[in-house]
């Protein structure tokens, strides 16, 4: 079955909302027949009038996804088709709670591997470019889908798992990679060991770097520090193992993420109150995903904050705009001294200095408020000189606190090959080195 088409992704506003209607019936037909979970959480409402207002079915959460899989082991109920017409299972990563088990038939693992050739298509990677995906794979979902992807289209796809930093950045070069998929955070590891290492990543054959699974892909200064080193454009994506390949970066208008509206219905929401967020105005993304009919995700809030904008984009998509991408996730939200703080934010400051290799944030309770800690860990021992006072003030000039920075030696704080975890509570790791042996004090 033919999931998605060429034309459907330049498609006006108003057929934009056709299509999906209709896919929106299809989709809930299938579901009032045979998916026990959608069947109790939709039981009482008629579908023929709901189907014009989506806004009248109910939300899905996290929570009673991982409640009804602990209730309905190991899979949980939300399965339209009898199981074994299931071939695949990925799971998610767990960092927002106990991993989740997900479930694919064959059509539906192609409909997942069709929204990341839109990811590719609007990168504009062509035929004739060489991918590597440098981490690896095991059951999570989304790199998984990109190399699939990568195979459909006909390129050239290497798997890069099981080897060092340094042997993949030799396979980069030796192989003439021209895109490579990544983690943020990983992008910048790699260009931190090839400089220790000699290796002019710039110079290399290396066009594009495709990144996911962290907010870093559209924040100004973590997106700057990896395209000077590899001397490529950055384009981010996103997704959930859960929902699919639901967002991309075009390469007419860098800065945000077009959500594939040919496959998914986006929504943004007030997180307290589940109002309608006015477009412009941040709130939770809430999906609907099309597609996906064997494991479907009806108004499924994914508990990431976003502004959504509209408008015809240079590249000729009508499709709605996360601005400035992914926010954060609304539970990783700080209060610090009473203001609310995305540690994304602090990334962003801290990525424009160009001397940080790497941080690690430590929210602290002191008496009633919150101060936040931040470990900073300088390139070479020669950036520390100054470092944590210049730091301190652009933090408080940007984000109106005053944190306690604390700068450790050179190759204390940990890498990370997939997601980085940045923030700790509590006090300091036994191995960390300070160099400095306090902060730059409080306000």
């Amino acid at each position: 079955m033919a999931f998605h088409v060429a034309h459907e992704e330049t498609l006006d506003p108003r057929g934009l909302v056709e299509l999906q209607r209709a896919k929106l019936v299809r989709l809930l037909a299938r579901v009032k027949a045979s998916n026990p979970f959608y069947q109790r959480k939709l039981d009482g409402p008629e579908f023929d009038s709901l189907v014009s207002a989506l806004k009248g079915l109910p939300l899905t959460t996290r929570a009673e996804l991982e409640s009804d899989q602990s209730q309905h082991p190991p899979y949980g109920s939300n399965l339209s088709f009898p199981i074994e017409h299931y071939t695949r299972m990925h799971q998610t990563s767990g960092s927002t709670g106990r991993p989740m088990r997900w479930l694919d038939t064959d059509e539906t693992w192609e409909w997942c591997r069709q929204c990341w050739a839109i990811v590719y298509r609007a990168a504009g990677v062509e035929t004739a470019d060489r991918l590597v995906f440098p981490f690896a794979f095991g059951p999570f979902l989304g790199f998984w889908l990109a190399f699939e992807a990568a195979g459909d289209l006909g390129n050239f796809h290497l798997a890069a798992g099981g080897m060092t930093t340094s042997a993949r950045l030799q396979l980069i070069c030796d192989h003439a990679i021209t895109v490579v998929c990544c983690t943020p955070t990983y992008a910048l590891h790699m260009a931190e060991t090839a400089a220790a290492e000699g290796i002019d990543l710039a110079a290399s054959t290396v066009r594009k770097l495709i990144v996911a699974g962290e907010p870093g892909g559209n924040i100004p200064g973590v997106r700057r520090r990896i395209e000077e080193a590899w001397g490529a454009r950055v384009f981010d994506h996103a997704g959930m193992t859960e929902i699919g390949a639901w967002g991309f970066e075009c390469e007419e208008s860098p800065g945000g993420m077009h959500v594939i509206e040919s496959q998914f219905i986006p929504e943004i929401l007030d997180p307290r109150t589940q109002a309608p967020v006015p477009d412009g105005e941040p709130g939770e993304l809430v999906l609907t995903n099309l597609g996906r009919v064997g494991t479907p995700l009806i108004r499924y809030r994914t508990g990431d904050q976003a502004i959504l904008t509209r408008g015809l984009c240079a590249c000729g998509r009508s499709f709605a705009r996360v601005q400035g991408g992914i926010l954060g996730r609304i539970d990783d939200m700080l209060v610090i001294r009473g203001n609310n703080v995305f540690p994304s934010a602090v990334e962003g400051i801290l990525r424009e200095f160009g001397e940080v290799a790497e941080f690690r944030l430590r929210p602290i309770s002191q008496g009633a408020m919150t101060e936040l800690e931040i470990d900073v860990e300088p390139a070479a021992l020669a950036d520390a000189t100054g470092l944590a006072e210049r730091v301190t003030s652009r933090v408080r000039d940007r984000l109106s606190f005053r944190p306690q920075v604390r700068i450790v030696a050179p190759g204390t704080l940990p890498r990370f090959e997939m997601k980085a975890r940045r923030v700790f509570a509590g006090t300091q790791h036994q191995d960390d080195r300070s160099l400095d042996g306090g902060s730059s004090g409080r306000v």
